[in-house]
C-alpha cells in the first residue's frame, strides 16, 4: 500500500509539472490544473480515492503555507518595493480588515447567513494570495508601471498573517472562548511576538551565515529551510503569529548579502512551487462536486461581491490619500486573487471544533476557483487595456534573484614559458568583452590583481566571464550601482563595501575600469567584487 501511495504521489508531481508547461502555452493559470487533478483523484473523481481527513490536510497545508510566506519575503527586493512599502502594508492590514468587514455585511444582510459564520467567511476570504500573484506576474513577465508589481507582491506576501488573525479570533468567538479583552490581547500578542521573534531569528541567522562556512554543498539551503520552520514554530508557542514571523525572517534574509543567495532563491522557488501543487491538489482532493452544487450560487455571489465591490472599495480607501492614478487603482483592484491562504484557513475552520450551517470549505473552493480562473486569466488583459504594462523592464527585477548576485563562469589558465602575457601588467593585456582577471594563484598565494599586477611565468590565472561557477575559496559578486544609490557620486575610498570583499573591476558601458581609491562611482556602473 505504501509503494502504491508513493507511485501515486510521483505521478501527481510529474503531471503537475507537465500541466505547468501546458498552462503557459494556453494562457490558463496552472493552479486550476492542480485543483482539477485533485478532483480527478478524489472521491467523486475517476480514481475515487477516499479522502476527508481535514485535520491531516490542515497540518500539511499549514506547513506548506509557511514556505510560501517565507518565500514571499525572501524573494521580495526591498530596494524595488521601498517606494510603495507604505501602500502595500496598508493594503495588507487595513485592506484585509475592510474586505473582511464588507464581505461580512454582504453575507449577513444579503445572503442571510448567520453573523458569526458571515464573519468567518469574510475572514477566510480577506487576503490575496502571494503564490497566485507571483505565478501570474512571473509566468507572463508582467512588469507594471509605478512599482505596482512590487506593491502587489509585498501586499500579497504580508496580508496572510492579518487574515489568519481574523480567522483565529472569529473561531474563538464561535467557540465562546474569547472576550473583548482576550481578543485585544490575542491581536497584540500575535503582532508583538510575531514581529519580535521574527527579527531576532532573522538577525541570528544572518550572523550565523556571515561567519560560518558550509563545507557541504546544499547545507546552506538546509539551514535556511530549518530557519523558516523555526520562524513559524517558535512564536506560536507563546501566542505569536508564526506566519508573520516567517514572512519577516524571509524578507530580512532575502535582502542581506548572503553568499549563494541566488541558488537559495531558486531552491525556495522550486520548494514553493511544490507547496502550491500540494495545497491546490488537496483542495481538489477534498472537494465533492455534489456538495459544490449546494453552495454554488451563494459562492458565486460572494466571489462577484469581493471582486467587484469589496476589493475595489478596500483599495480605494487605502490608496485615495496617495492620489493614485486611476489605471493603477484598476489593476490593483483586479489583482486581488484569492488562493492558498484562503484554502488553508477554510480547512482550519472545518477542524476548528465549531458547528456551522454553511459549508465554508466548499464556499472557499468556489471563490478561489472563480478568482484564479477569471482574475488570474484576465490580469494581463486588464493591465494592457489600462496601459499599465511597463515594456522597458522585466518584472523579475522586483525579485531578489534578478541582479543581486550575477552568475559568473570561471576559466583556469596556466601561464607556461613562452606565453606572451609573461612580464606584462594586467592593464596592458586585452581581454574579450565582459571577461576579467579574477585571481592569480602564485605558489601558495592567492593574489587579487589590479591594473599594475604583473604576470609571471608559472602563474595560474583565473579569468571570469558572465555565467556561473567555480569551486574553491574565492567568492565573486557583481553589484549594480543602481541598486546602491548611496554609492553613486562617491569615491572608492569613501564607500564601505561588504566586509571581506574587494572591488577588482568596474564595468562602465563598453569600458572596463580598474579602480583606485579616487575612482568615482557613476550611475549604471557594474562593480565586480571578490573575496578570499
Amino acid at each position: 500500500m505504501f509503494n502504491i501511495s508513493l507511485l501515486l504521489s510521483a505521478a501527481v508531481i510529474i503531471i503537475c509539472v507537465l500541466a505547468n508547461k501546458l498552462s503557459n502555452k494556453i494562457g490558463m493559470p496552472v493552479l486550476i490544473a492542480f485543483i482539477a487533478l485533485g478532483m480527478v483523484f478524489g472521491s467523486d473523481g475517476i480514481l475515487k480515492i477516499p479522502f476527508e481527513n481535514y485535520s491531516f490536510a490542515e497540518q500539511i497545508c499549514s506547513v506548506a503555507l509557511v514556505f510560501i510566506m517565507f518565500y514571499g519575503g525572501f524573494g521580495t527586493k526591498l530596494s524595488e518595493a521601498k517606494p510603495v512599502a507604505v501602500k502595500a502594508l496598508l493594503l495588507s492590514s487595513v485592506g484585509v480588515i475592510f474586505t473582511a468587514a464588507l464581505t461580512t455585511v454582504f453575507c449577513f444582510f444579503v445572503l442571510k447567513i448567520k453573523l458569526l459564520e458571515s464573519m468567518l467567511i469574510g475572514a477566510v476570504m480577506s487576503s490575496t494570495d502571494a503564490a497566485s500573484v507571483f505565478s501570474v506576474l512571473r509566468s507572463k513577465n508582467l512588469n507594471l508601471k509605478y512599482n505596482t508589481a512590487s506593491m502587489l507582491e509585498m501586499e500579497s506576501g504580508s496580508n496572510d498573517p492579518f487574515a489568519y488573525m481574523l480567522t483565529v479570533i472569529v473561531l474563538s468567538f464561535m467557540k465562546g472562548e474569547n472576550s473583548v479583552g482576550q481578543m485585544v490581547y490575542s491581536i497584540a500578542a500575535q503582532i508583538v511576538f510575531g514581529v519580535l521573534i521574527g527579527f531576532l531569528i532573522a538577525l541570528g541567522a544572518v550572523w550565523f551565515m556571515k561567519y560560518f562556512t558550509f563545507n557541504t554543498s546544499g547545507f546552506d539551503a538546509a539551514f535556511v529551510l530549518g530557519v523558516a520552520v523555526l520562524a513559524y514554530a517558535l512564536p506560536t508557542l507563546v501566542g505569536g503569529n508564526g506566519y508573520l514571523s516567517a514572512y519577516i525572517v524571509g524578507i530580512v534574509l532575502g535582502n542581506q548579502n548572503i553568499y549563494n543567495k541566488k541558488s537559495l532563491v531558486h531552491f525556495f522557488d522550486g520548494m514553493t512551487g511544490l507547496m502550491q501543487m500540494l495545497i491546490f491538489f488537496l483542495l481538489g482532493l477534498l472537494s465533492f462536486p455534489s456538495k459544490i452544487l449546494t453552495v454554488l450560487l451563494p459562492s458565486i455571489f460572494i466571489a462577484l461581491f469581493i471582486t467587484f465591490v469589496a476589493r475595489p472599495l478596500a483599495v480605494a480607501t487605502v490608496l485615495a490619500p496617495f492620489k493614485t492614478k486611476i489605471s493603477q487603482y484598476l489593476v490593483v483592484s483586479w489583482a486581488g486573487l484569492r488562493g492558498a491562504a484562503s484554502i488553508v484557513f477554510a480547512i482550519m475552520a472545518m477542524v476548528g471544533g465549531v458547528t456551522m450551517e454553511q459549508d465554508v470549505f466548499h464556499i472557499a473552493f468556489c471563490v478561489v476557483l472563480f478568482s484564479i480562473t477569471l482574475q488570474g486569466s484576465l490580469l494581463p488583459f486588464v493591465a494592457s487595456k489600462t496601459n499599465m504594462i511597463d515594456k522597458t523592464g522585466s518584472v523579475l527585477k522586483t525579485f531578489n534573484d534578478y541582479s543581486d548576485e550575477t552568475e559568473i563562469n570561471f576559466i583556469r589558465l596556466n601561464i607556461d614559458s613562452g606565453n606572451r602575457w609573461i612580464d606584462r601588467a594586467v592593464k596592458d593585456i586585452s581581454l574579450p568583452p565582459q571577461m576579467l582577471f579574477a585571481a592569480i594563484y602564485r605558489n601558495d598565494e592567492t593574489i587579487i590583481p589590479n591594473g599594475e599586477t604583473v604576470i609571471y611565468d608559472g602563474d595560474t590565472i583565473i579569468l571570469g566571464a558572465p555565467s556561473h561557477g567555480i569551486n574553491g575559496d574565492v567568492r565573486f559578486r557583481e553589484i549594480s550601482a543602481n541598486d546602491r544609490k548611496n554609492w553613486r557620486g562617491k569615491s572608492m575610498a569613501e564607500i564601505e563595501f561588504p566586509e571581506g570583499y574587494l572591488v577588482i573591476m568596474i564595468k562602465r558601458g563598453d569600458d572596463v575600469v580598474i579602480p583606485v581609491g579616487s575612482t568615482i562611482i557613476e550611475k549604471n556602473d557594474e562593480l565586480v567584487l571578490v573575496s578570499k
